[in-house]
């Protein structure tokens, strides 16, 4: 048995201070098709990808959490059990 250890993927970050993920850790976080997520890059209403090799694509973390906050703060709010609607 070696004495190496595994070590975990973590995002990987092409500059200093900008952490990057990949395709398998985007879908984690964001549970949509991988369709629906370039046709929303095409009509800029998600954070494009951008190359860090010729096969390997990335998106900034930062940018995917933005996105994820506004989906969440725009998004309508159940009314609580036993509340009436106004209107």
């Amino acid at each position: 048995m070696s004495d190496e250890h595994v070590q975990p993927k973590t995002p990987l970050t092409p500059a200093p201070g900008r952490v990057v993920i990949n395709r398998k850790q985007l879908l984690q976080k964001v549970p949509l098709s991988k369709r629906a997520i370039l046709d929303m890059e095409k009509r800029g209403e998600f954070p494009r990808r951008f190359s860090i090799s010729a096969r390997v694509v990335v998106w900034d973390v930062e940018e995917v959490d933005a996105w994820i906050a506004r989906q969440q703060a725009a998004a309508v709010q159940p009314q609580p059990p036993g509340t009436k609607q106004l209107g």
